[in-house]
């Protein structure tokens, strides 16, 4: 990358190398050295948006999940979101009941093993592969049985459609978790679906709030506002403090972004918000990009041929592979990917006895998250529906991400690169010292040469503090230098408005003038002239 290349040039060219042309779904995640997972903004430079050393390491994903995904026009888009619900049920942002989880389990195999077979499948088969932070036998048993019997006859494209019609029903469908903690201290989780504003705390979702019914988000500090407006002109405003500043103004943003998606007709309609109502302080800031309506409007004139996919293999123990497109993805070695799904899988084992755990059963599931013309079942947002047996803790909110990569991975990245095979020594040390990663439903590394940092984060705040004082000193000057040249109009012009009359008959002017202005003016053009005059004899 050139060091002023802009965020959409990297990601059009990954959505190129994809073949992907519903690409407004998607985006590229990245995560800064305090481990402040942040959104790669297309209208700015990567370089200036990273604050480590390069190389980089990004993430591809779905950044606004399809408020229908089954109607998704291309089976390429279908695929990716496929990859990323699935990494969500891994992760535990998808809770469903047993039967729910052993049926999107057994979609999954069906996708990426085929049909079941004695000969290759034995005994206790579906205990070798991970897709949920935990497992019993009952599941595995459920999974294996529902695998063989149900599914049989079924192609990759149609169990991931099956997939994808299954999870859009879950109450936790499209969820992108942000811990929070409320007035009263508890620990909640704040969420933005196509359908609306959501609180999960406990095992409860104890807020949602439709698009339409969001008027205001503003952010200061760690504290994060909604506004609501409700039927019969009820008004209320949900306050929820986020860890650090950055993590408020991440929970913002993603807020904008998603309320503009989703509830705008027109990407016309998009407005620069401000998170306060002081221009010289707070944040500001403008999604870019089309809105949902546009974006279903532009798949239905898509005509070409299906691009062929290259579905990648279900990995024992690892339910998250990433997508592979035969010889274009050379570049991105295998042993990366192992790599992450083994520091996610010691990651959760190190999880496993504390409160991070997820389950994957449900008390209820009658009161789903809905979307217009889906039935009335999430008209109040004042019902609380329990979404588990056990509080909601995604692992993924928890897990470390790296931001920095280990020589010997860029190494095999070169030579992957230059089409030099990789030997099973060099895949054991790769593996070995690999840190804990976040999964990401593809990877994508971007090479900055020269690319410097931004400094810590003592430093950003210093810089945010500087800039808002400028922008203080700037509006000073500003009305000052109005207030002069409405001073010289009412001195010294010839305008005999009503207004300027009434102003110069005031006692007061009338003092000022002579008293304050008319000595100034004159000291002045004695000091013109002496720097005129001194100028001509030099």
């Amino acid at each position: 990358l050139q060091r002023d290349a802009k965020g959409q040039y990297l990601f059009d060219l990954l959505c190129h190398h994809l073949n992907l042309l519903e690409k407004d779904y998607f985006g590229i995640r990245f995560v800064d050295p305090d481990k402040q997972r942040h959104w790669l903004e297309f209208t700015k430079s990567v370089v200036k948006q990273m604050r480590a050393q390069p190389p980089f390491t990004m993430c591809f994903r779905v950044k606004f999940y399809p408020t229908d995904p089954a109607a998704l026009k291309e089976e390429i888009t279908r695929y990716l979101v496929f990859l990323q619900i699935k990494r969500d049920l891994y992760h535990g942002r998808l809770l469903c009941k047993t039967s729910d989880a052993a049926l999107l389990a057994a979609y999954i195999l069906q996708a990426e093993i085929g049909d079941y077979d004695p000969g290759k499948h034995p005994e206790g088969y579906s205990s070798k592969f991970q897709f949920f932070p935990k497992h019993s036998e009952k599941l595995e048993r459920k999974i294996a049985e529902i695998h063989k019997s149900e599914l049989s006859g079924q192609t990759p494209a149609t169990s991931e459609l099956n997939f994808l019609r299954k999870a859009q029903t879950l109450e936790t469908y499209g969820v992108d978790p942000h811990p929070c903690k409320d007035v009263s201290g508890n620990a909640a989780f704040l969420a933005f679906t196509p359908f609306g504003f959501v609180v999960l705390q406990g095992n409860k979702r104890v807020h949602f709030i439709k698009w339409n019914e969001v008027t205001k988000m503003k952010f200061e500090g760690k504290t994060f506002y909604l506004y609501v407006s409700q039927k019969e002109e009820k008004k209320i405003v949900l306050t929820y403090f986020a860890p650090t500043p950055e993590a408020c103004k991440h929970l913002w943003k993603c807020g904008i972004e998603n309320q503009a998606f989703y509830k705008l007709e027109k990407s016309s309609q998009v407005r620069t918000v401000s998170s306060s109502n002081l221009f010289f302080k707070g944040s500001r800031f403008r999604y870019s990009g089309r809105v949902a309506k546009e974006v279903m409007e532009s798949s239905a004139k898509i005509k070409r041929e299906p691009p062929e996919i290259h579905r990648a293999g279900l990995v024992p123990s690892r339910s998250c592979p990433s997508i592979t497109h035969g010889p274009r993805l050379s570049s991105v070695p295998r042993t990366r990917r192992r790599a992450v799904h083994i520091s996610i899988m010691e990651g959760l084992e190190s999880l496993r006895d504390s409160a991070h755990s997820t389950p994957v059963r449900s008390a209820s599931h009658g009161d789903a998250f809905v979307g217009p013309g889906r039935g009335g079942r999430a008209e109040s947002s004042e019902r609380v529906a329990v979404i588990a047996d056990e509080s909601y803790s995604p692992a993924d909110s928890v897990l470390p991400t790296p931001v920095a990569e280990h020589s010997l991975e860029l190494m095999l990245l070169s030579r992957q690169a230059n089409g030099a095979p990789c030997s099973i020594e060099e895949e054991k040390e790769s593996e070995a010292g690999t840190p804990a990663a976040e999964a990401e439903v593809g990877e994508l590394r971007a090479l900055c040469p020269g690319a410097g940092g931004l400094g810590p984060a003592q430093a950003q705040q210093v810089n945010k503090f500087v800039l808002s004082v400028l922008r203080l000193l700037l509006v000073t000057v500003g009305l000052l230098f109005v207030l002069l040249l409405l001073l010289i109009v009412l001195t010294e012009s010839d305008l005999d408005t009503a207004f300027f009359r009434d102003i110069r008959q005031t006692p007061e002017f009338e003092q000022f003038h002579y008293q304050y202005f008319c000595p100034l003016r004159r000291w002045f053009a004695c000091k013109l002239r002496a720097v005129v005059s001194l100028l001509i004899d030099t």
